[in-house]
């Protein structure tokens, strides 16, 4: 199999995954900010769960194919859900929930990608070679890596990633104010993050993390597991 041969089966594997575990994403935003009193979402037309209202052609299609070339970890952005923050019934203490809501949906995803794995793996899918069991099996097993990689970093404590404006919403609001003004600068904070992590730096810290929930997400399935077992 030449290296064509294996982008393209590469590209058919995590294609579903990384279109939903990024759409699911940012809708989880926009439908728990109108919750909260912010309906910009809802009103832009951007509250579904239809990948095609929140593909990015850079984020969500060309950025994970690079990144798994390179590093072997798949993830990437849609277009952001519009929120204002202004409009939330209690802006300061009601933000962490918002930007919280991105990376639970796909640590839910992953849940679900990890379940899904288990009842293949016990199927004996994934000792069938080309047959559409094994397919499935992959795409399990991608949606799996997609979904955490996604979690992990999303909660990376810096603005304008959901675990900065987490940290934002829980420091004291004057501390909180200097804290957001990082955002000013989000497109460099996240070419900087994407590049430690291209250039391994963040590799030690960043793959510690992902085992660790990738083995939380094991221990949850595990009377799936006895049960098919």
């Amino acid at each position: 199999m030449n290296e064509l041969d294996t982008i393209v089966r590469t590209v058919t594997v995590f294609a579903i995954p990384v279109l939903f575990a990024i759409s699911l994403h940012e809708a989880a935003h926009g439908y728990v900010a109108r919750y909260f009193g912010d309906p910009t979402a809802s009103d832009a037309g951007r509250l579904s769960l239809n990948p095609g209202r929140h593909i990015d052609p850079f984020g969500t299609i060309l950025l994970p194919l690079l990144l798994y070339v390179s590093i072997h970890v798949p993830f990437g952005y849609a277009k952001p859900v519009p929120v204002d923050f202004d409009r939330l019934r209690n802006p300061h203490r009601q933000m962490p929930w918002v930007a919280a809501a991105g990376p639970a949906a796909n640590f839910v995803m992953a849940l679900g990608w990890m379940m899904l794995f288990v009842v293949l793996a016990s199927s004996g899918a994934s000792d069938t070679s080309g047959n559409m069991g094994e397919f499935f099996f992959k795409m399990a097993k991608a949606g799996v890596a997609v979904n955490v990689a996604m979690f992990v970093f999303n909660l990376i404590p810096i603005p304008p990633l959901d675990g900065g404006r987490i940290l934002t919403g829980l420091l004291p609001l004057p501390l909180a104010r200097k804290f957001a003004r990082i955002e000013l600068y989000g497109t460099w904070v996240f070419m900087a993050v994407i590049a430690l992590m291209y250039l391994r730096v963040l590799d030690g810290v960043f793959m510690r993390a992902i085992g660790f929930v990738t083995r939380l997400l094991a221990t949850l399935v595990y009377p799936l597991t006895l049960l098919l077992n």
